[in-house]
């Protein structure tokens, strides 16, 4: 009789929502409402830029991170989707490879002034009159920060698939599109949400120059945290530097606990490995949402329609090799793929050559020559420094879950902090204390890419097996033997991949870090990244187009002769499984 008394109350309060759908509910909501805003303010005039000019009253401050928030995250979902599908064809296909990578080096290389130099035009004049246009062009400038690095850490990951992993999909006989829904997105999917992450605070690196994009006579301002940061170096105005700071590291805390380490805690659960990891990571926004009917209400349809398509039974990718019926059929193949490579390649070349002919001498491709050199030598010292330094400090962190969690803001604060904000600090020392601008302008080119290394070392020891720690244990390799034997091996695809993006990001940064500028004192080192920022302030587009070229070569040149080799020989020697 009690049971019965009560059994109405029990099912009353079980369907009445608690504290946890209320939270959820206002969540999503907010994200409506957000969605909402961003396509107010993407459909206005572009003449409403003018009617309200950028202030640096911090007041304004909440609504320009948002806009700048709003970019930002349609940039990663637009890098996500790149990310799945390029890296997939890539890893699959063997001929598609032979195009696609090389290809991903040159477009990491290209510098986010090249794409601005000749992407604003175009998106300004696909929406004619609209702010919707240069909406594009400065969402189109993050992508171009973001996108290159996740397709790499796929890649990377999809190629470095334990075999018995591969063998089990073929037992089952998975199709091409159930594999990669089943198996590489979710071995890839540790890896890609810490490459996401960086990839996140790596845009707020170019973000200034999204936002606040001057080339030649063309001048389009957006309200955001980059263009306050951009008026307020102009003006000299260091407390609005200092407002923008904070503004940032605000958004980065909000968007690190409602988005990342969600994510991360998610991820945990596809670490490859047959043993329990020893720490799980934690996040109360994924508590929060696991404990809310609301959540499980509105997602349902949401996971029925993902079921559906993540079950479709599609033709396989093409796999990693020949697909002819004979050798040599295969090999006629990839000679007539070759000869297209070739013939394409020295098509643009031709185009290349004849446009700049008609208005550069070789005296200016020895002098955009000898800047690449005098980069590269920056580059090569830089790189050298930030692995001896993040390698075992990323180790140290990503073998300590609890550690990485309370770490992981912080990374992300620091990768995110733009060099334009550091400017002040160089120009006003180099200029009092009288320093060589050559040396000292040069920790600017790395200041936003060293994070590269940390973050994919830090995925790399986090998902490294916890059985093969434990054997390390138990055989008691400890010391260097254990880095040597153990973690390197072990971390050394994962560093190569941010290595790979955090040279090509040097290259880039080199653009706004050998021209440093701080109200009307501005300081120039030699280099090619000051090369093409110049002649994009002048608007000397032939000068662009070889400083561009050459920048893209040196870059593919140096991927080709140093990091592809070491990425094959630990796909080849330190793969697990």
């Amino acid at each position: 009789m009690t049971h019965q008394k009560f059994a109405p109350l029990a099912i009353r309060r079980s369907v009445l929502p608690t504290h946890w759908d209320l939270m959820a509910l206002l969540l999503v909501v907010g994200a409506i409402v957000l969605v909402a805003y961003g396509a107010r303010v993407t459909t206005a005039p572009l003449s409403a830029l003018d009617v309200a000019p950028l202030s640096l009253d911090p007041a304004n401050l909440p609504i320009y991170a948002l806009r700048t928030i709003l970019r930002m995250l349609l940039a990663i979902v637009f890098s996500l989707v790149f990310t799945f599908v390029y890296a997939a064809v890539a890893a699959k296909s063997r001929r598609a490879e032979m195009v696609l990578i090389p290809t991903l080096d040159i477009l990491q290389s290209v510098p986010i002034l090249g794409f601005l130099t000749f992407t604003v035009t175009f998106f300004l004049n696909l929406f004619p009159g609209s702010v919707l246009g240069a909406e594009l062009a400065s969402v189109f400038a993050i992508f171009t920060s973001q996108a290159w690095n996740m397709t790499f850490s796929m890649y990377q990951s999809m190629r470095n698939q334990p075999k018995d992993l591969e063998e089990a999909t073929q037992s089952f006989h998975l199709s091409g599109w159930q594999r990669f829904w089943r198996l590489d997105v979710p071995f890839a999917m540790p890896g890609l949400v810490w490459n996401t992450m960086m990839s996140m605070s790596g845009g707020w690196f170019f973000v200034v120059a999204s936002e606040a994009i001057t080339v030649g006579n063309t001048t389009v301002t957006l309200p955001g945290i980059g263009s306050y940061v951009a008026l307020a170096i102009k003006q000299q105005n260091i407390m609005a530097v200092f407002y923008a700071v904070v503004a940032m590291l605000g958004v980065i805390i909000l968007y690190d606990q409602l988005l990342f380490r969600p994510l991360v805690a998610w991820a945990d659960k596809f670490r490859f490995e047959t043993t329990t990891s020893g720490v799980a990571p934690t996040s109360w926004m994924l508590d929060l949402f696991r404990q809310a009917r609301v959540t499980r209400l509105l997602t349902a349809p949401l996971q029925w329609i993902a079921r559906q398509v993540w079950n479709l039974r599609l033709p396989k990718l093409p796999k990693n090799g020949s697909t002819a019926n004979s050798v040599a059929i295969s090999r006629v193949t990839d000679w007539i793929g070759i000869a297209v490579i070739v013939m394409a390649a020295a098509w643009a070349a031709y185009i290349s050559i004849d446009y700049l002919r008609a208005n550069l001498g070789w005296s200016d491709v020895a002098t955009a020559t000898l800047y690449g050199f005098v980069t590269l030598l920056r580059v090569i010292v830089l790189m050298a420094i930030a692995t001896v330094v993040w390698v075992p400090i990323g180790v140290w962190i990503g073998l300590r879950p609890k550690l990485a969690e309370k770490v992981q803001p912080l990374a992300q604060f620091l990768a995110a902090f733009p060099a334009n904000i550091a400017f002040p600090v160089f120009v006003v020392a180099i200029v009092h204390f009288s320093l060589n601008a050559n040396i000292w302008l040069s920790p600017l080119m790395i200041l936003g890419t060293q994070w590269y290394i940390l973050f994919n070392v830090i995925a790399g020891a986090s998902a490294f097996p916890s059985d093969l720690k434990e054997a390390a244990r138990s055989f008691h390799i400890k010391g260097w033997r254990w880095w040597f034997k153990v973690i390197l091996p072990g971390i050394f695809p994962y560093y190569i991949t941010g290595a790979i993006t955090a040279s090509g990001g040097s290259w880039n940064a080199s653009i706004v870090a050998e021209v440093a500028s701080w109200g009307d004192t501005q300081l120039t080192t030699p280099g090619l990244g000051s090369y093409i920022a110049n002649a994009t302030t002048n608007g000397d587009f032939p000068r662009v187009v070889l400083g561009i070229v050459v920048m893209c070569t040196f870059v593919t040149l140096f991927n080709r002769l140093v990091w592809r080799p070491l990425y094959a020989f630990g796909e080849r020697r330190l793969r697990l499984g």
